[in-house]
């Protein structure tokens, strides 16, 4: 029990983040690509890498790791998001937007996991 409310707190936590960011950046930038959702996701892939490798290191217990990776960045990060804004990109024809993000989102993605774990090596 403790676990799921950990987890739930994570996520409550999570999402409140999420929210604040995605509308801080949609108030500054004016664009046709969702910039705040692409840099949450791109922050939460980074930071889900520097979890996971703290953990496999030993140094994160598993009931942190699940806060943190399950909970706070699984409300976080926002791939149905993610998902509902290529469609609505594609529904309006902006086909080149459509690749960039979503190219952009999977490539980026990656690279901030590898740079999250790489990190911990560092630490």
């Amino acid at each position: 029990m403790k676990i799921i409310l950990a987890i739930g707190l994570g996520s409550s936590i999570g999402g409140m983040l999420r929210y604040v960011l995605a509308e801080s950046i949609r108030q500054k930038l004016e664009s046709t690509l969702p910039f705040g959702t692409f840099t949450i996701n791109v922050v939460g892939c980074f930071l889900i890498g520097i979890v996971f490798g703290l953990f496999d290191r030993g140094n994160l217990s598993q009931e942190w790791r699940l806060f943190l990776a399950t909970g706070l960045l699984g409300g976080f990060t926002t791939f149905s998001a993610f998902s509902m804004e290529t469609v609505n990109l594609l529904r309006d024809g902006q086909y080149w937007s459509v690749i960039t993000y979503v190219a952009g989102s999977v490539v980026i993605g990656l690279l901030a996991t590898f740079a999250g774990i790489s990190i911990t090596k560092i630490l």
